[in-house]
C-alpha cells in the first residue's frame, strides 16, 4: 500500500457511515477512482466542500484493500460555482457527469481521452460561450466516439454509400435508401450537418443552426446514446424539461415542481476546439 497524487474531477458521492463519503472520480492517469473521504460531512472538515461535483481537484490518496482514502485535496478549478446559477447549464453539466461515469466501466483503467473531454465541455458550460445543449450534444458525440461507437454521419453505415436517406440507430448511424430498416428516421439534412459540426468542433456553423434542427439533432444524439449504453441516462430528462419550459421561467424550479433540485457546493472554468485528428476537447 502507498501514497499517490492525481488529478481528476468528482462524478459523484455518497454518504458512508456517519460522517464519511465515497467520491467517485475521474482521474487523469488511474482513470476511475473510488475513495473514502473520512470525516467531510462534518463542519470541521478541512476540504468537505473541495468534493463535490464538478470540483476539478488535485488529490493524494492511500491505495487500500477495496477503497482508496483520499488525504490531501486541492481544488484546480470549482466549475460548479458557474454551473449552479444557471440551471440548463447545470443540468447539462450533470448529464456529462453520468455518462462519463457510464462509459469508464472499470475502476482504475486509464481513460485520459475521456477525462479531458468532460474537463473541456465542463470548462465550455462555464464559460457560456455556447448554448447548453449544443455543449451537451458535442460531449455525447465525442465522448461516444473516444468509446468506439461515433455514429455514421458522411456516408452509409452499412455500405458506405454517399447517397445518405435516413438516421438509423441500430445500423449505427446514416444509411442510403436501400440499407434503410423500417424503424429508420428522416432527419434533415441541415440536422445532419449540425451533428457532423458538434463532433468536429466546427462552432460557427453549430451556432448558426435554427432551433428545429438543434432540437432534433439532440433527439437523436440522445437515442443515440442510450442505444450504446443499454440503460438511459436519468439526467437527461431535466435536460428535455428544460429544454421545454417556456421562456422567461426562473432557472431553478420551484419546490416540490417535478425537476426539482438542489445544486452542489463549488466551482468555475473548454476551450471548444478538437485537437488535431481528433474530437478532444482540450483541458
Amino acid at each position: 500500500m502507498s501514497l499517490y497524487r492525481d488529478e481528476g474531477v468528482v462524478l459523484r458521492t455518497q454518504k458512508l457511515g456517519e460522517a464519511d463519503r465515497i467520491i467517485t472520480v475521474l482521474t487523469k492517469r488511474a482513470g476511475k477512482v473510488r475513495g473514502v473521504a473520512k470525516g467531510v460531512r462534518r463542519t470541521t472538515s478541512r476540504f468537505g466542500a473541495r468534493l463535490e461535483p464538478f470540483s476539478h481537484v488535485d488529490l493524494q490518496l492511500h491505495e487500500g484493500r477495496s477503497l482508496d482514502v483520499i488525504t490531501q485535496v486541492e481544488t484546480i478549478r470549482p466549475y460548479g460555482e458557474a454551473l449552479v446559477a444557471d440551471y440548463p447549464r447545470y443540468t447539462a453539466g450533470t448529464a456529462m457527469l453520468e455518462t462519463a461515469d457510464r462509459l469508464t466501466l472499470g475502476e482504475k483503467e486509464p481513460a485520459l481521452r475521456q477525462f479531458l473531454l468532460l474537463v473541456g465541455g465542463l470548462r465550455t458550460l462555464a464559460e457560456r460561450e455556447h448554448e447548453a445543449r449544443l455543449v451537451l450534444d458535442a460531449y455525447f458525440l465525442r465522448s461516444l466516439a473516444v468509446a468506439g461507437y461515433a455514429p455514421a454521419l458522411s456516408e452509409c453505415a452499412r455500405c458506405g454509400a454517399e447517397a445518405v436517406r435516413a438516421f438509423a440507430i441500430a445500423a449505427g448511424g446514416v444509411v442510403c435508401g436501400s440499407c434503410r430498416p423500417p424503424a429508420a428516421t428522416v432527419p434533415a439534412a441541415e440536422t445532419i450537418a449540425l451533428m457532423i459540426a458538434l463532433l468536429r468542433g466546427d462552432w460557427p456553423l453549430a451556432d448558426a443552426s435554427e432551433p428545429r434542427h438543434r432540437t432534433e439533432c439532440s433527439g437523436l444524439v440522445a437515442a443515440y446514446l442510450q442505444w450504446h449504453l443499454e440503460h438511459g441516462i436519468r439526467s437527461l430528462r431535466h435536460v428535455e424539461r428544460e429544454q421545454a419550459r417556456e421562456p422567461g421561467r426562473e432557472w431553478w424550479p420551484s419546490a416540490g415542481e417535478p425537476g426539482a433540485a438542489s445544486p452542489p457546493g463549488a466551482a468555475r472554468g473548454f476551450d471548444p476546439k478538437p485537437t488535431p485528428n481528433s474530437h478532444i476537447f482540450r483541458a
